[in-house]
């Protein structure tokens, strides 16, 4: 009989991570416990995805807001900075804005607006349009802002933002004026000292400054790069894709994870002899269609995967197949002539970018869409399943 699944992806429990744990040997321990206890088989392709956050966890890649602040006094001194783009997020940058707000003695607060960077909304949209204000050109006050629009609150988490952060930078002792704008000049004219903490614009927010006379341009994947008072450090990524650990402390981002991915790898070679692909994964990257967010506010939804894993897709999209090549064709004949084209496409590994037959299939890396899937599957809440299982993700018809 013919396999009748397809693609599966399975959640697969684990110990509470700890600083210092053998997590590679976790996985493999605890994915190998999960295929005997569910009683499936280890194949050749199959994906083993781990959350970037017990990778973290196991290398123990904290920092408190004493040492962020640290680390922004260091590079700002007495200066007025401005804070450029930052998400709403009580997780994500909340204890981050506490610690650069501690290293500070006044911090201008400029927010984008209708949304943030990934779609976390101050205001809707068509109230834009209702007020007549116009978001690329129109530069707004806190003043104006509450004037035009009140107060509102986060569709999904009833928080009023601009009152957070502001209350935030005051509670860790800094003065604060609060912009609204999306032109990254605007600052300009309040100071020019900036960290601007976009997440995938922030390099084009830099040059943008740079150009226009800014005296200093950080990022946050410049902030705490090295360890600053014995604390945790991304050397890539800085502060971004943390999240708040304690009321005064976060996770970074791993680090090292190539080393992690590899050792994975071999391990479940030695176990196992097949050849199980593996990455860490972050974020997802997807939009909720209610709540308007999009999800990715890492800075990559992968940070570390082997090697079977690098390119996108090479598909064919079934229905086209049926409604165009094949449309005189049913039943049998239409399966197998489906079934050989394909054949001859994988044998003749001809890469099919741009022609008709693969329109509607997605066009994006494997690591996101398995990072997608992955993330999916885990969830970010209480079940239990840092390591995702995917099993015939690289089948397809013919298999």
């Amino acid at each position: 009989m013919d396999r009748m699944v397809g693609t599966v992806s399975r959640g697969v429990r684990a110990p509470i991570i700890r600083k210092g744990d053998d997590l590679a040997q976790i996985v493999v321990d605890s994915v190998l416990a999960a295929a005997e206890s569910e009683k499936f088989q280890i194949h050749d392709k199959d994906v083993i995805a781990v959350t970037e956050a017990v990778v973290a966890r196991a290398q123990g890649n904290y920092a408190t807001t004493e040492q962020i602040a640290a680390d922004v006094r260091a590079k700002f001194g007495d200066d007025t900075v401005g804070i450029l783009f930052p998400i709403l997020s009580r997780n994500r940058f909340a204890i981050c804005l506490k610690g650069i707000a501690m290293g500070c003695k006044k911090v201008v607060l400029m927010l984008s607006y209708p949304s943030d960077e990934v779609g976390n909304h101050l205001i809707d949209l068509d109230m834009l349009d209702e007020k007549g204000i116009n978001p690329w050109s129109d530069v707004l006050t806190e003043e104006r802002y509450r004037q035009l629009f009140g107060y509102q609150k986060h569709y999904f988490t009833g928080v009023d933002y601009v009152d957070y952060y502001k209350q935030l930078i005051v509670n860790a002792g800094a003065k604060v004026e609060v912009i609204f704008a999306n032109n990254p000049k605007a600052v300009l004219q309040y100071t020019d000292c900036v960290l601007t903490c976009d997440i995938h614009t922030r390099q084009r927010t830099k040059r943008l400054l740079t150009a226009a006379g800014a005296r200093k341009v950080f990022c946050l994947d410049e902030i705490l790069t090295e360890s600053v008072d014995g604390s945790g450090y991304n050397d890539r990524y800085g502060l971004l894709g943390s999240n708040k650990a304690t009321e005064d402390s976060v996770k970074l981002f791993p680090i090292r994870c190539q080393e992690m991915v590899d050792r994975i790898h071999g391990l479940m070679a030695e176990k196992t002899g097949k050849n199980v692909e593996v990455m860490i994964y972050g974020d997802g990257a997807f939009k909720d269609p209610v709540g308007k967010i999009w999800e990715l506010a890492d800075p990559v939804v992968s940070p570390a995967y082997t090697a079977g894993l690098e390119g996108t897709p090479n598909e064919v999209k079934l229905k086209y197949l049926a409604d165009n090549d094949f449309a005189a064709l049913s039943g049998e004949e239409l399966r197998a002539a489906i079934k050989d084209y394909i054949k001859d496409k994988d044998e003749k590994a001809v890469s099919l970018k741009g022609t008709m037959v693969t329109q509607g299939t997605t066009p994006r890396r494997l690591t996101d869409l398995i990072g997608s899937l992955a993330d999916l599957t885990s969830g970010s809440g209480d079940k239990g399943t840092p390591i995702i299982y995917i099993q015939g993700y690289f089948d397809n018809y013919t298999k």
